[in-house]
C-alpha cells in the first residue's frame, strides 16, 4: 500500500504535519441541488459557497453511494459494502433489527475514525449518526473521541407532537454527547422545535472542536453530518423565508452558509492549505411533498437503484496538492474515501477483512487519468439490484420509484448506456451488448467469492461478531 511518505505518494500539507481532514456529510442532497450540478438558482437555492469548493478543488460528476441512509454511513465509515457490515437498512419496519443491542455497526468494524485515531488524530463528529443507538454503537464507540448528536433519524422529531404518541410506552427522542471511554448521555429532547437549531449547533461545535484543535497543533478528524435536508426540512429562524421558494430551498441555503462558516474558520486559522476538505451527501433525494428534492439529470430517489438514488454531490479540496478546477466522470465510490485517507495519511488497512473501497489517492491529485475503479455494486437491503460498469448499467429488479415500490424480479436483466440514456428508459441495448453482461456478471462473481471467505455479519447480530476463520477461495 503506498503511503504518505512513498516517493510517489502523496504528501503532508505544507506544515510538514499530516493533513486535517473535514468530511461534511449532506443528508437526502440529491445530485440537482448544488448550482455547480446544475441547481442552485434554477432551483430557487443559491449555493455559492459549495461551487466555490468545487471551483477550488475537485468535482466529479459519477460518485456513488448506497441508497439508504445507514447502509451508506457504515459504508463510508468502513471502506466495506453495507452488505458485509450487517447494516442492509434504516432501522424501520425492519423485525431483524428491532432489538437496539443488535441495530447499527457492529463493534468488530474498524471505522475511518478509529484509524485516525491510531495516527494520532484528534476525532469528532457532530451531527446524525444512524449506526446504532445504545452504548457500545454511538461513535464514542468507534473511535470518535467526541460526539455531539442524534443516534437515529430526523423524521423521529414528529413523535412529540402527537398526541398519541404519550401512551406508546416509547421514549422520546434525544440529542447525545458522549467521550470516548464513557457513556453518552442525553443533552436536550429532539422535536419540531429543536429541529430547526440542529445544524447552527452542529457547525458551532465543528468550528469549536477545530479551534480547539489548532490551539494544540494536533491533526484533526472533523465528521460533520448535518441534518440537513432532510424531512423536515425546517431552516434555522434566520434562514426562514430567505428564498421566498419554501423550507426546502431556505434548509438549502441555510447549508450552503453552514459549509461556509467552516471555511470561513479554516482561513481565520491559517489552517486552509493543511486540511483536506470533504463535500458529499448520504444517498439521493427525497420523494415526500413538500420536501422533495431533485435528482438532477437522473431518474429516480433514494431507496431505489436508480441513478438518481446513486449519484451525489462529491467535491474534495486540499489546495495545492487537489487540482483546482478538476471535473471527472470516471466512477468513484464512497466505500473509496476510507482506504484514500489511509494512503494520505500513512494509515495500516486493517488485513482481516475484505476491504471494498480502493485507494484513489494518485486520481485525485491529478497524477493519474483514470480513476481505480470501473464497477459499483448497487444494493437495495439484502438485494443487488444493479450492478454498474464503466458507462453500463445491469439491472435484476424492475425500477420502483420510492421506498414504498416493491421491487420484482425481472426475468431478463435490463441494460442501459448511461451516457447514451441517463434517465434509464431503454433498456433495447440488453440484446445488442450480451458482452457487457458477461463483464457485470463477472464483478458479482468477485464479490460473492470475497463473502466466501470473509463472511458478511448477519443483520441484527448481537455483541461483537465472530468471524469464523477465512479459508482459502474457491478454485
Amino acid at each position: 500500500m503506498t503511503t504518505a511518505t512513498d516517493a510517489t505518494g502523496p504528501r503532508p500539507g505544507p506544515s510538514g504535519s499530516p493533513p486535517n481532514i473535514v468530511l461534511i456529510l449532506l443528508d437526502n442532497l440529491g445530485y440537482g441541488e448544488p448550482g455547480c450540478y446544475g441547481g442552485g438558482v434554477l432551483r430557487g437555492a443559491p449555493t455559492p459557497r459549495i461551487d466555490q469548493l468545487a471551483d477550488e478543488g475537485f468535482r466529479s460528476t459519477n460518485f456513488n453511494v448506497e441508497a439508504q441512509c445507514s447502509p451508506s454511513r457504515s459504508a463510508l465509515l468502513t471502506g466495506r459494502y453495507a452488505y458485509r457490515s450487517g447494516t442492509l437498512t434504516v432501522p424501520i419496519g425492519n423485525p431483524a433489527i428491532a432489538d437496539p443491542e443488535g441495530e447499527g455497526l457492529n463493534p468488530w468494524e474498524i471505522t475511518l475514525a478509529r484509524l485516525l485515531s491510531e495516527q494520532g488524530y484528534a476525532t469528532a463528529h457532530f451531527g446524525k449518526w444512524h449506526l446504532g443507538s445504545v452504548d457500545g454503537r454511538l461513535p464514542n464507540d468507534h473511535g470518535f473521541d467526541e460526539w455531539w448528536g442524534i443516534p437515529r433519524t430526523t423524521d423521529e422529531v414528529f413523535w412529540p407532537d402527537d398526541p398519541q404518541f404519550a401512551g406508546s410506552g416509547l421514549e422520546s427522542p434525544y440529542v447525545l454527547e458522549g467521550v470516548k471511554g464513557a457513556a453518552s448521555r442525553r443533552v436536550a429532547p429532539y422535536d419540531l422545535g429543536q429541529r430547526p437549531l440542529l445544524d447552527a449547533e452542529i457547525t458551532r461545535r465543528t468550528v469549536d472542536f477545530i479551534e480547539r484543535q489548532a490551539a494544540a497543533g494536533r491533526p484533526f478528524f472533523a465528521y460533520v453530518p448535518l441534518t440537513q435536508v432532510h424531512l423536515p426540512s425546517l431552516p434555522h429562524p434566520d434562514f426562514k423565508g430567505r428564498t421566498g421558494q419554501g423550507d426546502f430551498a431556505d434548509a438549502v441555503v441555510e447549508t450552503d452558509h453552514r459549509l461556509g462558516q467552516i471555511l470561513d474558520a479554516l482561513d481565520r486559522l491559517a489552517l486552509r492549505d493543511d486540511t483536506i476538505v470533504i463535500f458529499t451527501s448520504d444517498n439521493g433525494p427525497d420523494p415526500t411533498w413538500p420536501w422533495q428534492g431533485s435528482s438532477g439529470p437522473w431518474r429516480g430517489y433514494y431507496f431505489t437503484h436508480m441513478e438518481g438514488s446513486l449519484r451525489v454531490p462529491f467535491v474534495v479540496r486540499w489546495p495545492g496538492r487537489i487540482p483546482a478546477g478538476s471535473v471527472s466522470n470516471e466512477i468513484l465510490h464512497q466505500i473509496d474515501i476510507l482506504p484514500t485517507l489511509a494512503t494520505i495519511t500513512g494509515a495500516a488497512l486493517p488485513t482481516d477483512r475484505a476491504i471494498d473501497g480502493v485507494d484513489q489517492s494518485e486520481f485525485l491529485l491529478g497524477r493519474q487519468k483514470h480513476s481505480n475503479r470501473e464497477s459499483v455494486l448497487a444494493f437495495v437491503a439484502e438485494r443487488l439490484e444493479a450492478v454498474k460498469w464503466r458507462d453500463w448499467k445491469l439491472v435484476f429488479y424492475e425500477e420502483t420509484r420510492d421506498w414504498f415500490g416493491t421491487p420484482s424480479r425481472l426475468t431478463l436483466p435490463k441494460l442501459f448506456h448511461l451516457t447514451t440514456d441517463p434517465k434509464e428508459e431503454y433498456p433495447e441495448e440488453t440484446l445488442r451488448h450480451t458482452w457487457v453482461i458477461k463483464r457485470a456478471l463477472a464483478v458479482i462473481q468477485a464479490f460473492q467469492q470475497s463473502l466466501e471467505r470473509h463472511p458478511a455479519i448477519p443483520e441484527g447480530t448481537r455483541g461483537t461478531w465472530n468471524p469464523p476463520p477465512p479459508f482459502p477461495p474457491s478454485p
